[in-house]
């Protein structure tokens, strides 16, 4: 059982970053982006380019997620200047991205078993210490991104853009770094998880904006009434939760190739738990401020 909770531990980490990133997009700049399905690959594969090549692996990772950025580019091209509705934007760019990650290699599995990762480079720290010294770093930077000037216009052009254009700023850059940053990410993410498992596969990157959008969906809900957390928070301890629940699912018996279905029906029975939830607090306070008014007119 300790096994399995450390390994499910490990995997929410690196997945943590792949829920902040669709965080950019889902939460703040409400849009659909499936493109991740394609950069999260897109980042193990261009990590396992440049590995087999005898690159240092944190300056690999680097360029993962700078590739990652690309992706996200595209998308952001696709959206805003050639008007294209943005769930197609991001279906095209993962399709275009499947095919790139078959280019960068040449192939569609790469081993890395015999190459130099970061775990191997810092053998001495635990698996688990290193992704959370990861991750936590990765979330100071979003945290601070968002104390500045960009990341509020950055927040504030997916509520609002007109205030963004009545502030003298172009709405469209800060979708662009939205969706850069996010997929930036989630390339991050990719390439964390190509030197954790120790290969890289061309469909590694299948359904992978639903376990971005259970993490987040799980994180929401546990703690929905916290209203301290961070948005950064809320997606790693989604994440970890949502790793956790699987591990547990797998160790207790089920099926591996089940678990896309099990992903699907949590991140539905969450959603309905929300749903339910938000219309039940509606109608509490439907009825007191009814009962208010009443009391007003007997006063009256």
């Amino acid at each position: 059982m300790g096994g399995v909770l450390l390994v499910s531990l490990e995997q929410g980490l690196i997945f943590s970053l792949l829920a902040i990133g669709v965080v950019f997009t889902f939460k703040i700049l409400d849009i659909a982006d499936l493109s991740v399905e394609g950069t999260f690959p897109l980042g193990a594969f261009v990590l396992a380019k440049f590995l087999t090549n005898g690159m240092d692996p944190i300056l690999a990772i680097i360029i993962s997620f700078l590739a990652g950025a690309v992706g996200g580019f595209i998308t952001f091209v696709l959206y805003k200047k050639l008007k294209i509705q943005p769930i197609l934007a991001g279906i095209l760019t993962m399709t275009m991205l499947y095919s790139a990650n078959l280019r960068i290699t040449g192939q569609s599995n790469v081993t890395l078993f015999d190459n130099e990762t970061l775990f191997t480079k810092f053998n001495m720290i635990p698996k688990v210490a290193l992704l959370l010294i990861v991750v936590l770093i990765i979330k100071i930077l979003v945290d601070n991104l968002f104390k500045t000037e960009k990341g509020y216009l950055l927040v504030v052009t997916g509520d609002n853009e007109k205030l963004v254009k009545s502030l003298g700023k172009n709405p469209d850059k800060y979708t662009m770094i939205g969706l850069m940053l996010s997929n930036g990410l989630v390339a991050l993410s990719g390439a964390l998880m190509a030197q954790y498992q120790g290969f890289v596969d061309a469909g590694m990157g299948a359904t992978m904006i639903v376990t971005a959008l259970a993490s987040i969906i799980i994180g929401d809900t546990f703690l929905k009434n916290n209203r301290n957390l961070k948005l950064t928070t809320r997606a790693i301890i989604g994440a970890i939760a949502y790793r956790v629940i699987i591990g547990l699912a797998i160790h207790k018996g089920l099926n591996p190739n089940d678990l896309k279905a099990i992903t699907a029906i949590i991140v539905v029975l969450f959603i309905s738990y929300n749903n339910v939830s938000a219309l039940g607090m509606n109608k509490l306070k439907g009825s007191k401020k009814n009962k208010v008014e009443s009391e007003v007119a007997k006063n009256a």
